[in-house]
């Protein structure tokens, strides 16, 4: 099983934009079917509170996703703003490519965020989500249980404990953000720790670059159950865009759980 995290400069609230810079980074990239490519959390707009522009209403950005999936006969997760009862949300979306000839067996997950980021006033423009989001990509004869979370739910830690304590459980947690450079190393601190405390693989991708209010620097990365650093885009003032390419050994997961069951030992659940 591989990944490929796509680090990217969002264009503000170009949609279209977004999508051609995906594709540009995305080319060089052998993607094989089966594969899962993960973009940054609202990596069609940035981090706008201006719902208005960059709600989904027309889906060319879920058009745009399930295209790339079915091109590359892989798994796509995405972030984009779509409408809620009350206000928007800030959606991640995992879609499967080749519907018919199998792969992804149309695969469509959506996962909304469930801290919306109060600090940043995202509260203004988005809705809180209810719950967490699993789905099962598959691994061989089996399955992988993949959990979902949206940037600021990495400051909290039961929400991902749910999802390692689920049935099933997950073996991976995939991330994506829109992480300000002022607080970078919150970012990589958080990651790593989250991986430790369920014994889990997290694929975390951030965005670099600027946007009219914040800096980003990067710093997209992989860590496995242990809290060994897999793979790292160097996270800097400067960063670039670029996709980490990383194999993901869910036996490893499955190995140090039995070997250290941490898990098991946990008494404070719903």
């Amino acid at each position: 099983m591989r990944a490929h995290l796509v680090q990217m400069d969002i264009i503000w609230q170009d949609r279209e934009q977004n999508f051609a810079a995906v594709e540009a980074l995305l080319g060089p990239v052998d993607v094989r079917p089966g594969d899962l490519v993960v973009l940054p959390e609202l990596f069609d707009s940035g981090f706008s509170l201006n719902t208005d522009v960059t709600n989904d209403s027309d889906e060319r950005t879920l058009t745009f996703l399930r295209d790339l999936a079915s091109r590359l006969g892989c798994y796509v997760h995405g972030g984009r703003t779509v409408r809620g009862e009350m206000k928007c949300r800030n959606e991640a979306v995992v879609v499967g490519g080749v519907v018919g000839g199998v792969v992804g067996g149309g695969v469509d997950v959506r996962y909304h965020k469930v801290h919306p980021f109060g600090f940043g006033r995202e509260p203004e423009a988005f809705e809180a989500g209810i719950s967490p989001k699993t789905w099962q990509w598959p691994s061989g004869d089996g399955h992988v249980t993949v959990g979902l979370a949206i940037c600021y739910d990495l400051r909290f830690p039961e929400f991902f404990r749910l999802m390692a304590l689920g049935e099933p459980s997950a073996e991976v947690f995939v991330i994506g953000a829109n992480w300000p450079i002022d607080r970078h190393e919150h970012w990589r601190t958080l990651v790593i720790a989250r991986a430790i405390e369920n014994q889990a693989t997290v694929l975390a991708v951030n965005r670099c670059g600027r946007d009219p209010h914040l800096g980003y620097a990067g710093g997209t990365m992989a860590v496995g159950p242990r809290g060994e650093v897999l793979a790292e885009l160097e996270p800097s003032a400067d960063a670039k865009p670029g996709v980490l390419s990383v194999e993901v050994d869910v036996e490893t997961v499955r190995a140090w759980r039995a070997e250290f069951p941490a898990l098991a030992d946990a008494r404070l659940r719903l």
